[in-house]
């Protein structure tokens, strides 16, 4: 199978059926060789970073549209596209290799088709640009739903920024485990390796290093001892803020895949128990698997947050991480398919869904405990204005200013994509009242 024919039909899963593409990539590069596997990852999260746009050449220079059983030739002419536009493959291999991809996916009918698109696309790329654009959905490939809701919340210019670097290439963030080595030290022995990284700006990050360049996971010193893991730098600000205590009961709501979780514990390793619970069982498995190769332990739970009665053991807990389901705004870059996956009714839906586990879970957090509310999202109905609708809702909690330096928020802190490389989060973290 040609690797532009393998992209094509990822695509077609990801954009038709409502796959993610964390599910519908990693089965298609299962055999191919590494760099083989980089070129296929490269064509399908550029087409879905680029995808209007794409779609839009595409509209132009066809009659109809395919359809039905051809609709995935559709996703190879957006592979051609893709290559043609933002890569260093020459033109002629471009096309030629594209082209072959009909015999792959058992189209050679529509050989003459697709080489036909590809090169009235060649000649007439400068005009079809110049119309792009003029029109701003092209121009930041967002649907027209989410560049609104950016606007309204961050005015143009922001929201422009937001969705510029949202089509950008996230950087590989590394957490060092405290426990084996300081991040001083790891960065050193990066150094030896050939791995040049950088130290986080944000003070309070004092675990994470970012890669000049992304690397094989295994090519990382002692990655298979457990000496460091792969995860964002906005994403390790919560173990930091969860800040657990030695002798104290942690629970970790919503849970997988387990990065947050084990960097609490490798923070501190003197806690009475987590307690890990996530409603998806086989996300679970992450979490165990990241548990075994730091060779923490967990108390892992297949349970819905909203719903603790049905799983929890009776005792309160000293500290809660609620790292809510959200609608995954701010790490685009990472995940450009989601975009494309999400609809504007999926926002309210979230947000009630987010109120129900913010109440469930305060009722099982102890006098003087501690709640740590975190979104991967970059929209105030399920950040700031969740919490604000929270505290005035409950009598007994109050927020606490993460710290001086980031509290420029009334209600938590919202990080935006590509503040110090890192991705767009949000966190408030609440104290419960003796």
């Amino acid at each position: 199978m040609s690797v532009r024919a393998l992209a094509a039909k990822v695509l077609n899963q990801v954009v038709e059926q409502g796959q993610s593409l964390s599910q519908a990539l990693p089965p298609a590069q299962q055999d191919l060789s590494p760099k083989d596997k980089a070129l296929l990852q490269l064509f399908c999260y550029g087409v879905l970073r680029t995808l209007p746009r794409l779609d839009f050449f595409c509209r132009s220079l066809m009659k109809k549209p395919l359809t039905g059983k051809q609709r995935v030739m559709h996703f190879l002419i957006l592979v051609g596209f893709y290559q043609l536009l933002y890569t260093r493959i020459p033109s002629h291999a471009a096309v030629g290799e594209t082209v072959n991809g009909t015999k792959a996916l058992k189209k050679p009918a529509l050989k003459g088709m697709v080489n036909g698109v590809l090169r009235s696309f060649l000649r007439e790329q400068e005009s079809l640009i110049a119309q792009a654009d003029k029109q701003d959905a092209l121009v930041y490939c967002h649907p027209s739903w989410l560049v609104k809701r950016l606007q309204a919340a961050y005015g143009t210019d922001l929201a422009a920024q937001i969705m510029n670097e949202n089509n950008q290439q996230a950087p590989m963030w590394l957490r060092v485990n405290a426990l084996h080595h300081n991040r001083d030290q790891y960065q050193a022995l990066l150094s030896a390796t050939e791995l040049p990284s950088f130290v986080a700006q944000d003070a309070e990050n004092s675990n994470a290093l970012r890669l000049e360049k992304a690397t094989d996971v295994y090519k990382l010193p002692g990655f298979e001892q457990g000496w460091v893991s792969v995860q964002d730098g906005a994403a390790q600000l919560a173990a930091h803020y969860l800040d657990t205590q030695a002798g104290e009961l942690i629970l970790d709501a919503c849970a997988a895949p387990g990065g947050k979780t084990v960097h609490a514990l490798e923070l501190q390793p003197a806690i009475k128990e987590m307690v890990a619970v996530d409603a998806d069982q086989k996300r679970l498995v992450r979490v165990q698997e990241n548990l075994n190769r730091l060779q923490l332990s967990a108390t892992v739970i297949h349970g819905d947050a909203s719903q603790p009665d049905s799983w929890w053991s009776g005792e309160l807990f000293d500290r809660i991480l609620c790292d809510a389901p959200c609608s995954a705004t701010g790490v685009i870059r990472r995940h450009p398919d989601i975009r494309w996956l999400r609809r504007d009714s999926d926002i309210a839906e979230l947000v009630a869904l987010q109120k129900r586990i913010l109440n469930a879970l305060w009722d099982k957090l102890k006098p003087g405990g501690i709640l740590l509310y975190a979104t991967c999202s970059v929209l105030p109905d399920e950040n700031e204005l969740q919490i604000k609708s929270f505290l005035q809702n409950r009598s007994d909690a109050s927020l606490i200013a993460l710290s001086s330096q980031y509290n420029s928020q009334a209600h938590g802190r919202q990080l935006l994509p590509n503040e110090d490389g890192m991705d767009g989060f949000y966190y408030a973290k609440l104290q419960k009242a003796l």
